[in-house]
């Protein structure tokens, strides 16, 4: 097929730093409208894409006649609504994460996308950096055995800085925080390898700055959590028995960026970092073992932090299944994968507020 694939973008900030740069790399694609509550955040970020559509109403975009496929980049609040009115106007939909505020309003999402002919997906873009694909390959062929804990390490420290002003990310009834924001990528990412579930969490959930000024400068208190410490267990599968998990997420500890999961499994352990680099580590041996892995593109001008690399290696994969007609794409998460991410992201809330592990 040589229909060119038109994309409408709702949110311009993750998506005008990622997003639009890595569709402008595939062929075939071209930004048809761009929706923002800030017409001129609209404006602008259309002019630089080529779009020759902007609005503050986002109603427009999922109706535009050019729109295909509907990138929904806004805060957690609007993605229920947004997603529901895109698939009412059969258009393909990647959701950003986390899929929803809670398993409601994503059981809901999935149950409006089983009766559409259309892609309805979640941008897990980790998925397809090639160190994590390759890693999900090993962990079936045995590489490390049978697993029986893993471990995941976040920190970013800019949100250490108390100026860092107030926004949608600080208010918890807007859907900020580290857990909604790093801890589905972790709790995805742990489903996606092992091919289970988590069916246990305790999470402990911490906001380390209290106050932060807003763009109008008034005070106001931070509602969403910085900090999250999460115990896991996970489901028996194929490739798990009896085990066990930690997280650990900061947006305020220092000095540096880092993003590390680890598996430990029977035979061996396996870590993957940041850009997908992996290595892996046999039973008894005491040094890793460096995988050769291809680290992909980045997008010049953010920082490196292994995102953009995998959401540049997926682009071209959503293209592509768009115009094959396809309604899947392989290693892609669903809003199922997203719906049992929400599972435990409520019951991580839960947790935290009751002081008690929650069964999932």
């Amino acid at each position: 097929m040589s229909k060119k694939v038109g994309i409408g973008i709702i949110g311009t900030g993750f998506a005008r730093t990622t997003q639009i740069p890595a569709f402008a790399r595939v062929e075939g694609a071209f930004i048809a409208s761009v929706a923002s509550h800030s017409l001129e955040n609209a404006r602008t970020t259309a002019e630089a894409s080529g779009a020759a559509h902007f609005t503050a109403d986002w109603r427009e975009t999922v109706a535009h006649p050019d729109v295909d496929l509907v990138c929904i980049t806004t805060p957690p609040l609007y993605h229920c609504e947004m997603t529901l009115a895109a698939l009412e106007n059969n258009k393909h939909v990647l959701c950003e994460k986390p899929m929803a505020m809670n398993v409601a309003e994503a059981e809901q999402m999935c149950a409006a996308a089983r009766d559409k002919n259309v892609l309805a997906l979640i941008d897990h873009e980790l998925r397809f950096q090639d160190g994590r694909q390759k890693a999900f390959a090993m962990l079936r062929d045995g590489k490390i055995g049978t697993i029986r804990h893993v471990k995941a390490f976040f920190r970013a420290p800019h949100r250490g800085d108390p100026n860092v002003a107030w926004n949608w990310w600080s208010d918890k009834d807007s859907g900020g925080g580290a857990l909604g924001a790093i801890g589905t990528h972790v709790i995805d990412s742990f489903n996606w390898l092992l091919g289970t579930s988590i069916s246990r969490v305790f999470c402990q959930l911490e906001a380390q700055i209290k106050t932060r000024v807003d763009k109008d400068g008034v005070s106001r208190a931070v509602t969403s959590d910085d900090e999250v410490n999460l115990v896991l267990r996970f489901a028996d599968s194929d490739l798990t028995a009896d085990t066990t998990g930690v997280v650990s997420l900061s947006m305020t500890e220092g000095p540096s960026y880092k993003n590390m999961l680890e598996l430990h499994g029977s035979l061996g352990s396996m870590k993957i970092d940041a850009i997908g680099g992996l290595s892996v580590a046999p039973r008894g041996e005491k040094r890793w073992q460096m995988v050769d892995t291809d680290a992909g593109e980045t997008i010049e001008g953010i920082a490196d932090t292994g995102f953009a690399r995998g959401f540049v290696s997926f682009a071209p994969k959503l293209i592509e299944a768009i115009r094959d007609g396809k309604t899947s794409i392989e290693y892609a998460a669903t809003f199922e994968d997203g719906l049992a991410v929400q599972r435990v992201i409520d019951a991580a809330h839960e947790s935290n507020i009751s002081g008690k592990a929650i069964e999932i």
